[in-house]
């Protein structure tokens, strides 16, 4: 019974996001865990759920702006963004209550958070242009996705090393590791924001050219008029 719910939770999820992540065993199993989560807030409307992880992702800057070992703490906020990313829609799924325009609002706060993120590493002390590259990767990334989708793909057409489960790993390392460790990472001697903003960068750099490999292959061919050429 448990797998059964499992697997209407991935697919559900796929549908939603137009994400097929049944073969990606980390991501089935995060979903499953996520909809075990959920079962207590099944009585938070989702988007109240959307809205939260909206202001934790604020929170987490402020938070890593303080210094001293407040960075830890936006570390967790930054988890806890993640974890209600995910219970919004496990709750929409499990109470019925999923609909595309749910779908819309969570991308767009998604896209909130995710320059929340990069405000954290901004605060945390990285150089402002490299955060100023990453979130254009990052809004690239996404805007080329959902174009994509729009012309008729399905799917997300390849899940790249840049998604969103990264961007969250990345920045809570930094987070933490400015609290535990304001020395810098014992490796390059950088301090982490700086080392975490370089690495976002290089795996958006990768990600971008996945995505673009992924694309070629997933939108379907055809004329302008069939997939609604704006280049005029």
């Amino acid at each position: 019974m448990v797998d059964v719910e499992r697997d209407d939770g991935v697919a559900g999820w796929s549908r939603l996001h137009a994400h097929d992540v049944s073969g990606n065993r980390l991501a089935v199993g995060w979903l499953g865990l996520v909809q075990r989560w959920a079962r207590p807030a099944l009585a938070v409307p989702p988007d109240v759920l959307t809205a939260c992880g909206v202001l934790t992702g604020v929170l987490a800057v402020l938070l890593a702006g303080r210094g001293g070992a407040w960075p830890l703490a936006a570390a967790g906020a930054v988890v806890l963004t993640a974890v209600l990313d995910g219970l919004d829609g496990a709750v929409a799924l499990l109470t019925g209550r999923a609909r595309p325009l749910g779908a819309v609002l969570d991308a767009v706060a998604d896209r909130i958070t995710d320059l929340c993120f990069v405000a954290v590493l901004l605060v945390l002390g990285a150089p402002a242009a490299w955060c100023a590259a990453v979130a254009a990767a990052v809004l690239l990334h996404e805007y080329a996705r959902a174009r994509a989708q729009g012309a008729g793909m399905t799917g997300a057409g390849s899940i790249t090393v840049a998604e969103r489960p990264t961007r969250v790993v990345v920045v809570a390392v930094a987070a933490a590791g400015s609290a535990l460790v304001p020395a810098g990472t014992p490796l390059t001697g950088w301090s982490w924001a700086w080392t975490c903003a370089v690495l976002w960068a290089v795996l958006s750099v990768i990600g971008l050219v996945q995505l673009s490999v992924g694309l070629v292959r997933a939108v379907p061919r055809g004329g302008a008029d069939q997939v609604g050429d704006d280049r005029g």
